[in-house]
């Protein structure tokens, strides 16, 4: 039994081993790019990226475990064989991925995913019609190099023994099986990635705000089996029209200043301007799902939040603003890059395409701003991390960096915890002295399911939460005004999508994407209300467009401000969109094909538009 438990955990650890070794494999391969990093990065991209490979060698050493359990009850040397044809396809296959990361890398500029294996099985012809033969078959037989020599590892450390004898006694087959199974089944934990509400995936790794450390620290293999089973050809869904009309009617919906500052009409017209500087600070306040149903000052009900119907009052107000979709990981994406969420997958599961994305956190580094993120919860689930730090925010606070005593919510830390982890940072700022701007974003988590908070002024679960998460904000903005940065600060809140209250609205309905937008802080030239149609997505174009700084990355954000812009909402539902016009507004069924809500004389116009938006949509992620 000893020499199985023994062979078991080697298994584990060897293969462990022989992916943390892939590392300063790749970066020795690709050392030109890595020549300028310190020796305390390689290891540091080792230890990041061990996540992943603690997760794959989980699957990997389960069939061996399996076998070992079967070893106890027969001494058949054909379990020997099936070990030694295991590990020798797990060689081949190791190498054979290693060898392709490393040979596309350099031309693809991110590690291996389920695109090579698109493109090949979509046109063979095409995908190697610039590969010599001579190269084909050196990469062939650097594969069956590099995977003999993953092989004789395996057999030197694992394979020796041919045969383990089988237990006599009845007894202890059953238990040490019973052991065995134990341990294999305790491989789902690094599998999963442990007990947090996010399973492993590729962002786990992301790490800093170079990017070339990140794609260092990435398993290709892990990459390549997520990929799989994500993958889809965006580019092949939702063809509602040929491409020429398609590009015709989105044509007409983009802002006409997208290709950089705002139109001279703008520049001119001083009702447009809504800040006293162009170079604030920026801190951006993400409410978890609030809507305008919760404020009076929007038509919705009282003495719920409370504190934000009192901003209001002091706020820029957008008062016909609308969420752009009904997931976190896809609002925060709309809100920071201007890009619209997606009805039936998120664009945030995808690596290699987010980091392609414009940002409001890049655009601000450009003009040395910093960029810090707060947020209570596990910033790896749903790829979140790699997302931020590809966005280009430096620095991310999430729900490890607080301690065990604070998180005491399902989703980590409840929101004031978060709220006085931001004061600190700023009183700390404000003592040793300000050395540039920065760009912040606070994302709160406590007003979400199962809405328990540590906070009681209302009767209704629900409702109290929304009230905690209100007086939260009330409290920060109410210490933050003493300090020295508010003067020269400007403060946003919006939600992250669609709001949770009320509980039984129509999901397909433009009354449940209706959501609050405030602009407060010293910044603010002089409180107002803004009646313009938007959308989160459009948040970044007038927000840079403020500031004075070009917008032309952002396709797909408007500025608000721009009275020569088209003013539209739009949102995603599963399968399904909403396109709000001027002067009509409709909702379609994708799968079923059909309308579900149309008002307005034009709304068949306005459906033609709202395919031809989704359309172009998905032909930007496929060329991403």
């Amino acid at each position: 039994m000893k020499d199985r438990f023994l062979n078991f955990i080697a298994t584990y650890v060897l293969v462990v081993c022989l992916f943390v070794l892939q590392k300063p494999l790749f970066m020795g391969v690709y050392y030109a790019l890595y020549a300028d990093i310190s020796w305390a990065d390689w290891f540091r991209v080792m230890w990041h990226g061990l996540p992943l490979d603690l997760s794959l060698a989980g699957y990997v050493t389960v069939i061996p475990g399996l076998l070992l359990i079967a070893s106890l009850w027969t001494s058949s040397r054909i379990l020997h064989y099936i070990r030694c044809g295991y590990f020798a396809l797990v060689s081949v296959f190791m190498s054979l991925v290693a060898v392709t990361d490393l040979s596309l890398y350099g031309f693809w500029g991110f590690r291996l995913d389920a695109t090579p294996l698109f493109y090949f099985f979509s046109s063979p012809k095409d995908a190697v019609a610039g590969v010599s033969t001579w190269a084909v078959i050196g990469g062939v037989l650097l594969v069956l190099l590099y995977a003999a020599l993953i092989y004789t590892v395996f057999r030197f450390v694992l394979l020796r023994k041919t045969v383990f004898p089988p237990l006599q006694l009845l007894g202890r087959k059953v238990a040490y099986s019973a052991v065995l199974l134990f341990c294999t089944a305790l491989l789902f934990i690094p599998i999963r990635g442990g007990f947090t509400v996010s399973t492993m995936n590729t962002g786990q790794v992301y790490f800093s705000s170079d990017q070339k450390l990140n794609h260092a620290a990435i398993n290709p293999i892990f990459s390549l089996m997520e990929s799989l089973s994500k993958q889809k050809d965006f580019g092949g869904q939702y063809r509602f029209m040929p491409p020429e009309e398609a590009d015709r009617l989105f044509d007409a919906m983009i802002d006409p200043a997208v290709a950089g500052w705002p139109s001279d009409s703008v520049r001119r017209d001083s009702s447009a301007v809504l800040l006293k500087t162009q170079r604030p600070d920026v801190l951006m306040v993400i409410l978890e799902s609030f809507s305008s149903h919760l404020m009076t000052a929007l038509g919705g009900e009282p003495d719920i939040a409370v504190c934000l119907d009192s901003l209001a009052e002091e706020s820029v107000l957008f008062t016909n603003m609308y969420a752009n979709s009904f997931r976190t990981d896809r609002g925060l994406v709309s809100i920071l890059s201007g890009y619209p969420a997606q009805p039936t997958t998120s664009i945030m599961k995808y690596p290699r395409n987010t980091q392609s994305l414009p940002s409001i956190a890049g655009s601000l580094r450009k003009v040395g701003y910093g960029a810090k993120y707060y947020y209570g919860g596990d910033a790896d689930f749903t790829n979140m991390r790699s997302y931020l730090m590809a966005s280009g925010f430096e620095s991310i606070v999430a729900d490890k960096d607080f301690p065990l005593s604070e998180r005491l919510s399902k989703w980590g830390v409840h929101d004031h915890f978060v709220f006085a982890r931001l004061l600190d940072d700023l009183k700390a700022e404000s003592a040793a002295g300000k050395e540039k701007s920065m760009f912040r974003v606070l994302q709160t988590s406590s007003s979400h399911e199962p809405f328990e908070v540590p906070y009681r002024r209302l009767a209704d679960n629900r409702l109290n939460a929304f009230a905690y998460t209100d007086s939260c904000v009330g409290d920060f903005i109410r210490r933050f005004r003493e300090m020295p940065q508010w003067d020269n600060t400007l403060v946003l809140l919006m939600p992250d999508h669609l709001g949770a209250y009320p509980d039984n609205i129509d999901h397909l309905s433009f009354e449940c994407y209706r959501i609050p937008l405030l602009m407060l802080g010293g910044a603010v030239l002089q409180p107002r209300r803004i009646d313009v149609c938007g959308s989160q997505q459009d948040i970044a174009a007038t927000l840079l467009a403020q500031m004075g700084l070009p917008h032309g990355d952002f396709t797909f954000s408007k500025d608000m401000m721009n009275p020569v812009a088209p003013h539209f909402a739009f949102f995603t539902f599963p399968d399904a969109f909403g396109l709000l016009m001027p002067d009509s507004r409709v909702v379609h069924d994708n799968q079923a094909g059909r309308v579900v809500s149309e008002e307005g004389e034009t709304a068949t116009e306005t459906l033609e538009m709202g395919k031809a938006y989704l359309q172009k949509l998905y032909d930007d992620m496929a060329g991403r």
